[in-house]
């Protein structure tokens, strides 16, 4: 068969699936993970984490650099987590700006936003508003999320708060 034979046949069968969109079983499970994804977003931003159970593994692991002292290796720790986040940020507001979805992959750009309205390890409340940007990637694995890779700049959030740089040390003579 030539060439060009081949490319309109290819075509041919190929341009009702391109035109109805994706109906491939692979795009119908990368649909299903980012619907996770947001749904998990949206728990985690409403303050209501026992719902984590129905998007959460209960051995979930979390890595993030930006919070190297921080060990997350169950669906329970996690939730210890964010709750001691919660009363820093006790009203965040996070936006999904992008997700791309892989396998059993879902990355994600999203915008993170709230006061400070208590202590952030060892830096207490400031009462000021911080928007930083986080991304990341979630593991899925039978419909919850298994894993999760995150970073943001700790920098650009601290210098937000007023945290960065550092107050030099007050002397007194």
């Amino acid at each position: 068969m030539d060439k060009k034979l081949l490319s309109r046949s290819i075509l041919v069968i190929a341009a009702p699936a391109l035109l109805a969109g994706c109906l491939c079983g692979p795009c119908e499970v990368a649909t299903a993970n980012k619907e996770i994804a947001v749904a998990a977003f949206e728990v985690v931003r409403s303050g209501e984490f026992d719902q984590l159970d129905d998007l959460i593994a209960a051995d979930y692991v979390r890595h993030c650099e930006a919070t190297p002292d921080v060990e997350v290796t169950s669906l329970e720790a996690f939730k210890k987590y964010l709750a001691r986040e919660a009363q820093t940020f006790p009203n965040p507001e996070i936006t999904v700006n992008h997700l791309i979805a892989e396998d059993n992959l879902v990355a994600f750009w999203a915008t993170y936003a709230g006061d400070q309205e208590g202590p952030m390890g060892p830096f207490p409340a400031t009462g000021k508003h911080m928007v930083i940007a986080i991304a990341g990637v979630h593991r899925i694995e039978d419909g919850k999320i298994a894993e999760t890779w995150v970073t943001w700049d700790n920098v650009a959030g601290l210098t937000q708060l007023g945290l960065f740089p550092p107050q030099p040390p007050e002397v007194l003579e």
